[in-house]
């Protein structure tokens, strides 16, 4: 690395983390242990947590690692050798989070330096969820070993800090498994007044006009359909600077596109390459720095839909499903997904063959989310398996034979059991892969195919007893309903018994019925038991909310990875299925009188979900559902406006503060803190209280470039689209932000409990809506009910138990039913 003779200086004050660090590669080495059987069923309560953001569920894995190393003084390993910087872009944490499919133990040096004006004792805080190994000046300070996957532990070290400078070396390490928070935060808490000083290769001076261009940079679109894609960068930069971006998808996409760039001293403006060239859905772009040795990096998020290519949608139902599957055995990211579409419409050969190839050893090596991949590919080689080559058929029964099915089989892997969707994929897995090669032994379970089967079919009967009574606990999940869709799909079609079959073929209906009630002209528009960052920030490309609305009614586009899509396709073509051209008219909702839609979902009904929308708008909220408590990736409100899909707004707290990070929640999927939500027709209310550990500001998701007209004005933020428009009210003035990865997509409001009053109604201009509803106040009566007086609805009351009053009308949570209420009311 090149040597550094300069260094990074930031004020250090008592309180604040410590945000700035040299950074040692990630170490990674599998982490296995004996095969073994778990003990569990699903959970579909999985999500709801009891202690903050923590989820209960052990592996064996770490089970084993904990007995090893919990408590004890970490192993540490390796030695520093710097390798980039770490740039906090607000966040306190050296944050390297992510996703690993397999049990895999981590291992990180980081380095910074801390001047000190005089010699004296600094007493600092650590946290962590792994452990760590703290030195100073050389020697050891002290060590932390709490190993509590995904929950933070936080030790106090004093610190014998000599006058000038003080080298601080950390050692951290983890085991991770699926989705890990492995990050360190060290807090200054009190010491001599001091400054962080961070060795460097470069002046001090191009070192921070690097960290403020990576700081403000963002795209100069929130979505492209066409033309080039443009990064800008706040700060024009003072030399050639090497620009390194990888293009990647979420953390199941198995693509990854490097691009090298020369930035010239000066610019301010870098162009990616054109959008239609880039692979469609929502992207993450790793772009990366070189200014004279000194290696920064900052990721940035963007959705892309090839609509031009793809125009509008067919007229028929026949014309639409052969679209389906031409665009996605031509267009779709190769894995066994696009492999079945291919295999279904006659496109089967040796470039099939290898995407088959190429998915399999994610399958054969029980990776997590393997299921995923599975389910098409036992449908594949049940139905078309003469059109897959000799050794790649013998491979994939060599697969199927070996796949851990169920927790209950040995294994050492860390594949998710627990939700609804991976249970029922499991449970499809094992019933078709049986009823497939019924004489063969299954590895794990050591049963013959046919016992496999009927193992398989009691688990799908129990699961859809339970989705019939109760259906989703991840209610109107845009990410997650694509993949039950999945598995009812593969039942439907290939079920040996009746009774599965046509209990799945109505399974697929109901769910339609949910997406169309709660989707606006297609688009989901909804309350989301479970959310992304990459599935609220994308609108087009998003599979449930337009490429299935395509598929069925009409509207929509096409992304790049599905999951359920080509399997709904053949079921509809080959199988008989059914659904209800009624739905098309509610899904895009055309009439003149508004739908009110009031359901419950979940055992035990709960989360009562309400959704209110008329032509020109649609909101859904979650209703009296977990206020003040620790959140998940729930999103509680959500809306659109006019017709335009990118003209939506959510409103949440952030369960973290760094953006396209991988924390559950993260900074825009999901609530760190629920807030008390109410909702009546277009009017809602989102009262916010957080703790001093978490973030201190609610935000609001507010694309500028994709409504017709927008202002924000102190505590009043106004929105139309088409024929939509939106009032937001504030307790506290919005901040509209101007720079960075959300650049003219989000509103802030700061403090730790704040207020948001919201409505959307028809209107022809901003001027109309803020006259209408500037006025509208929230009074909090003694016994917490909420009183709002609005021009349309006149007095609105909003209860302690959840319940709203207005209209003469009373609309009570816990009274929603799982079938549901749609009530047709005029427009106010």
């Amino acid at each position: 690395m090149t040597d550094t003779t300069f260094h990074m200086r930031k004020p250090l004050l008592a309180g604040e983390a410590i945000r700035y660090w040299q950074l040692g590669a990630i170490a990674e080495e599998r982490f296995d242990v004996p095969d073994q059987p778990m003990k569990g069923e699903m959970d579909p309560f999985f999500f709801l947590t009891k202690h903050k953001n923590f989820i209960p569920h052990e592996y064996p894995c770490r089970t084993a690692f904990a007995e090893r190393y919990r408590g004890a003084r970490p192993d540490v390993r390796g030695a520093f050798n710097a390798a980039r910087w770490w740039l906090p872009f607000g966040s306190p944490r050296l944050d390297l989070s992510g996703f690993w499919f397999r049990p895999t133990r981590l291992a990180t040096w980081a380095r910074t330096f801390i001047e000190a004006d005089t010699a004296g004792t600094a007493k600092v805080r650590l946290g962590t969820c792994g452990g760590a190994v703290v030195f100073l000046n050389g020697a050891e300070a002290g060590w932390m070993a709490p190993y509590s996957r995904n929950l933070e532990a936080k030790a106090e070290f004093d610190l014998p800090l000599t006058a000038g400078l003080n080298e601080i070396v950390l050692f951290f390490d983890d085991l991770a498994e699926r989705d890990a928070r492995y990050f360190i935060q060290l807090d200054y808490l009190s010491g001599p007044k001091a400054a962080v000083a961070v060795p460097v290769p470069c002046a001090g001076h191009a070192v921070e006009v690097v960290e403020a261009a990576l700081d403000g940079m963002h795209f100069d679109r929130p979505a492209y359909f066409d033309g080039d894609m443009t990064l800008i960068f706040a700060a024009p930069l003072p030399t050639d600077v090497r620009v390194d971006v990888a293009v990647e998808g979420d953390f199941m996409s198995t693509e990854r596109l490097d691009y090298g760039f020369t930035l010239k001293a000066g610019e301010t403006r870098l162009r990616v390459g054109s959008s239609s060239a880039m692979p469609a859905d929502f992207r993450h772009f790793r772009v990366t720095l070189d200014a004279d040795g000194f290696v920064a990096a900052r990721s940035i998020g963007v959705e892309i839909c090839h609509t031009k290519r793809q125009g509008e949608a067919p007229a028929s139902l026949a014309a639409r499903i052969a679209e389906t599957l031409d665009e996605i055995s031509e267009f779709s990211e190769r894995d066994t997904v696009r492999a079945f579409a291919r295999l279904a419409s006659g496109r089967g050969g040796a470039d099939t063959d290898a995407m088959i190839e190429e998915i399999l050893p994610s399958i054969e090596d029980c990776h997590d989310c393997a299921d995923f991949s599975l389910v098409p590919l036992i449908w594949s080689r049940t139905t078309w398996g003469s059109a897959i080559g000799t050794a790649t058929r013998a491979r994939i029964d060599r697969a199927i034979l070996g796949f851990r099915y169920w927790m209950d089989e040995p294994g050492n892997d860390v594949q998710w059991y627990f939700s609804e969707n991976h249970a029922l994929l499991f449970h499809t897995s094992a019933y078709l892969a049986g009823n497939l090669l019924p004489e063969e032994t299954f590895v794990r379970s050591g049963r013959k195919g046919s016992e496999q089967r009927a193992v398989g079919a009691a688990r799908v009967r129990a699961w859809l007893d339970h989705f019939e009574v109760w259906e989703m606990a991840e209610f109107n999940s845009a990410p997650y309903f694509p993949i039950d869709l999945k598995g009812l799909t593969a039942l439907a079609a290939l079920a040996p018994d009746a009774d599965i079959a046509e209990r799945a073929r109505k399974g697929i209906v109901r769910l339609c019925e949910i997406i169309a009630r709660s989707a606006h002209h297609g688009m989901v528009t909804a309350a989301q038991g479970r959310s992304y960052e990459h599935t609220l920030c994308a609108g087009r490309s998003l599979e449930l909310s337009a490429v299935v609305a395509r598929l069925l009614w009409g509207r929509g586009w096409y992304g790049r990875r599905v999951h359920a899509l080509p399997q709904l396709a053949v079921c509809l073509r080959d199988h008989g299925l059914v659904v209800p051209e009624a739905f098309a008219a509610i899904a895009n909702h055309r009439g003149e009188e508004h739908q009110e839609w009031c359901f419950a979902q979940g055992e035990n009904r709960f989360a009562a979900l309400y959704h209110y929308k008329g032509r020109a708008f649609a909101m859904g909220s979650a209703a009296h559902y977990r206020w003040d408590e620790w959140g998940y990736q729930e999103t509680v409100l959500h809306l659109r406006i006019g017709e335009r899909p990118e003209a939506a707004v959510w409103i949440n707290h952030p369960g973290e503060t760094i953006q396209f990070g991988y924390g559950r929640p993260s900074y825009w999927g999901g609530c760190g803190a629920v807030p008390r939500t109410h909702q009546y027709r277009g009017l809602a209310v989102l009262d916010f209280a957080t703790v001093d550990e978490q973030a201190d500001f609610s935000h609001a998701w507010f694309p500028i470039a994709e409504f017709d007209e927008s202002r924000v004005s102190g505590n009043i933020a106004l929105a139309r689209s088409g024929g939509g428009a939106l009032f937001l009210k504030g307790n506290a003035p919005f901040e509209s932000v101007k720079e960075g990865p959300s650049a003219n997509a989000e509103l802030r409001q700061h403090g730790r409990r704040t207020r948001w009053i919201v409505r959307v109604c028809e209107a022809p201009d901003l001027a109309a809506v803020e006259n209408r509803f500037s006025a509208l106040v929230v009074q909090e009566e003694a016994d917490g009910t909420l009183v709002i007086e609005d021009p349309d609805y006149g007095t609105v009351r909003f209860r302690a138990d959840g319940s709203a009053e207005a209209e003469g009308r009373t609309i009570v949570p816990k009274a929603f039913t799982v079938a549901g209420t749609a009530t047709m009311l005029s427009a106010a």
